[in-house]
């Protein structure tokens, strides 16, 4: 067995900015980048084509909108800007500590988060001191797919060495976390289960 976590909403919780568009937009500003009026109702229209399931980077979304409107901007000015937007303050929620041991009693321990934006499930973690807790951590930008799309489970299955059948995935999203199931692995939702729980939960299940 391997049991996996979710990270926003089941582990921490993170203030996000109120309008992502316009925080995005100043933080551009701010790096000298001149900002089309339209960019709020651009930012939340899809620019680049991808498969059905696939992350599209949030930098290379900002710069696709921008280049739609003739505005170009280096690469690593977009990644800048979106990581400082997204800066996040970040609360452990409760029962997280008990969770974690007991996951690691039972096999090696992952994270699988979807997440647009470069560096920050790593700054997250480190916040919330629980970086390097995980034997393998996933994220959507960095394997290039959002749960429930299979190949997000199947990139965790393999950087936990186990097969994607015996990982029971702690969520709080039963549509995208849930997408465990389809690929026969099973869910525990933290609505449901609270972290203080999953000891006694995962227990039963041996």
């Amino acid at each position: 067995m391997a049991v996996a976590f979710d990270l926003f909403g089941t582990l921490v919780d993170v203030d996000t900015p109120a309008d992502p568009a316009e925080a995005v937009a100043a933080e551009l500003e701010a790096r000298g980048v001149a900002v089309p009026s339209a960019f709020g109702a651009a930012y939340r229209e899809q620019h680049t084509d991808a498969p059905e399931g696939a992350e599209v980077p949030l930098p290379a979304h900002v710069a696709a909108v921008l280049a739609a409107h003739d505005v170009e901007v280096t690469n690593n000015a977009a990644r800048r800007a979106v990581v400082a937007a997204f800066d996040p303050d970040v609360r452990v929620r409760p029962g997280v500590s008990a969770a974690l041991a007991a996951a690691s009693e039972r096999g090696p321990v992952g994270l699988c988060s979807n997440c647009s934006v470069p560096e920050l499930v790593g700054r997250t973690l480190v916040r919330a001191d629980l970086r390097g807790t995980f034997d393998a951590v996933v994220t959507s930008v960095g394997c290039g797919w959002r749960k429930p799309h299979p190949n997000s489970f199947g990139e965790l299955a393999d950087a936990l060495g186990v097969a994607v059948e015996d990982i029971v995935f702690v969520g709080d999203d039963p549509d995208t976390d849930g997408g465990i199931e389809a690929v026969g692995g099973r869910f525990v939702d933290v609505s449901d289960t609270p972290l203080s729980a999953l000891p006694e939960q995962l227990d039963a299940d041996e």
